[in-house]
C-alpha cells in the first residue's frame, strides 16, 4: 500500500523582494558573502588593551587614540597603551580585550583602569559567527525578522522562496450558505471556510475557497474533482455516519485511498485522510474535517496543518505546548484525548489557565474566545484546580 508523504524542503522557487518574504519557505540556503563578523569587533565602549597590562589593579595605561564604529585605528597597541573604543569599532593591531569605560577613569592621556580582565573579553572574534561561504539560513526555513537582517546583511534585495500550495476548500451541507447571503430560519452561513482559509494562510498555503457542495451525490462529486485540482482538498461536513454524509461515499468512488477515518479525539473525532489520483504516480492528499467550528479548527492544528507546511516546502513544526496551572476543576470522561477551548492568564512564573464555558463543538464563539487548549488524557475522569496541566497555544 502505497504513503503519502509531502515534498519536505524540496519545491517550485520563484523570487521575490527581501521583505515579500516574511513568513514564507527559503527554497535555497543564505551564505556568508564574508567573514562575519569582518574584524575583531568590540562589543562595549570602553578601553581596547592588553590584557596582560591589567594583572594587577589599579592599572595606568596611556591613551594613545580613539576608534568608534565604522573607523579605524593606525597602528598598533602595546602593553602600556589603550585605546578609546565604542560598542561595533574594529579593534586595534595588538589588543586582545576591551575593558569596560563603567571600571576606567579618564585624566587627559591616561585612563586608570580598576579591574582585571581576560584576553577574548568584549570581544568578538572575527569569523566567529560565519566564515564567507557558510550557510547562514537553511533552505526550508520559515523566514522570520531575523532571517530578514540576515539575508540583508549578506547584501540580498530578492530571495527565492518556495511557491505557496494551493489549498482548496469545500465546505457541504444542505444547511450551509455563502457568507453574503441571508441565511433561512435552520441555515447558517459558511464560516468554515474562512477559518480554515485563515489557517492555510498561516500555515503558509494559498486558500481557494470553492462554493458549498450541496447534500447531493453528484454536485458533491463534480466540487470535490474541482478541489482535487489542487495541491491538497480540504473538506468539512459530511463524514460523520448521518444518512446525509456523504463525502466517503463521494471521494470513495473516485477511487480515493484511506489512511485513517477517525481518531480518539474531542472535538474532532469523525476526521478522515487519505489520498486519491490525480494521474498515474500522482496523488493530491484530502482531509474530510467534521463540520462542527471547533471541530474543524482543532483537526486542522492537529493534521493537516503539518501536511499544508510540507506542501509548501517547510519542515513540519510541531505545535507550541506548554503548562500551566489549572483555574477551576474539569470533569470529563475516559476514552479520548480531549482539546478544549481554554484561556491562559498570568505572567512567566504564575500562568494560569481555565477552561471556557461552551456548548459543544458548535460553540464558535467559545472558541473565539479562547487563546489556547486543555489537553486531557484519554485516562483522567478529572483535574482538580491547581494541577499543572498540558495546553496546546494557538
Amino acid at each position: 500500500m502505497s504513503r503519502y508523504c509531502g515534498p519536505v524542503r524540496d519545491c517550485a522557487a520563484e523570487e521575490c523582494l527581501v521583505l515579500q518574504a516574511l513568513g514564507r519557505i527559503l527554497a535555497e540556503p543564505i551564505l556568508a558573502d564574508r567573514d562575519f563578523p569582518p574584524f575583531p569587533r568590540a562589543t562595549r565602549d570602553g578601553y581596547a588593551l592588553r590584557a596582560d597590562a591589567i594583572r594587577i589593579v589599579p592599572a595606568t595605561l596611556r591613551v594613545t587614540g580613539q576608534v568608534k564604529a565604522g573607523s579605524s585605528f593606525h597602528g598598533a597597541i602595546t602593553s602600556g597603551e589603550a585605546v578609546e573604543i565604542m560598542t561595533g569599532a574594529p579593534v586595534p593591531h595588538g589588543a586582545d580585550a576591551v575593558v569596560m569605560v563603567e571600571y576606567t577613569s579618564r585624566a587627559a592621556d591616561q585612563v586608570v583602569v580598576q579591574r582585571t580582565c581576560v584576553a577574548g573579553e568584549n570581544i568578538v572574534s572575527a569569523g566567529s559567527e560565519a566564515r564567507a561561504g557558510q550557510e547562514m539560513v537553511p533552505r526550508g526555513l520559515r523566514l522570520g525578522p531575523a532571517h530578514i537582517a540576515v539575508a540583508a546583511a549578506v547584501g540580498k534585495t530578492t530571495i527565492k522562496v518556495c511557491k505557496q500550495p494551493r489549498v482548496a476548500i469545500l465546505s457541504t451541507g444542505d444547511e450551509i450558505v455563502e457568507a453574503s447571503q441571508t441565511p433561512g430560519p435552520f441555515q447558517i452561513r459558511n464560516s468554515n471556510s474562512y477559518s480554515l482559509a485563515a489557517q492555510v494562510i498561516a500555515a503558509g498555503g494559498e486558500p481557494v475557497q470553492l462554493p458549498v457542495a450541496p447534500d447531493e451525490e453528484s454536485k458533491l462529486t463534480a466540487l470535490v474533482q474541482q478541489g482535487l485540482m489542487s495541491d491538497l482538498l480540504l473538506l468539512s461536513g459530511g463524514v460523520s455516519m448521518g444518512k446525509f454524509d456523504l463525502v466517503e461515499q463521494v471521494l470513495a468512488s473516485l477511487g480515493a485511498e484511506f489512511f485513517f477515518t477517525g481518531a480518539l479525539i474531542q472535538p474532532g473525532r469523525p476526521v478522515v485522510f487519505g489520498q486519491v489520483a490525480r494521474s498515474p504516480g500522482q496523488f493530491v492528499p484530502f482531509f474530510g474535517l467534521p463540520g462542527n467550528p471547533v471541530s474543524t479548527l482543532v483537526t486542522f492544528d492537529l493534521f493537516a496543518r503539518p501536511v499544508v507546511e510540507s506542501l509548501s516546502g517547510a519542515i513540519p513544526e510541531r505545535r507550541t505546548a506548554a503548562k500551566a496551572r489549572l483555574g477551576k476543576e474539569i470533569k470529563t470522561k475516559t476514552g479520548l484525548t480531549r482539546f478544549l477551548p481554554a484561556m491562559l492568564r498570568g505572567g512567566v512564573y504564575d500562568p494560569e489557565v481555565e477552561v471556557i464555558s461552551w456548548q459543544g463543538s458548535g460553540d464558535l464563539m467559545a472558541s473565539a474566545r479562547a487563546n489556547c487548549y486543555v489537553v486531557i488524557p484519554p485516562d483522567r475522569e478529572s483535574l482538580p484546580a491547581g494541577e499543572m496541566v498540558s495546553i496546546l497555544l494557538r
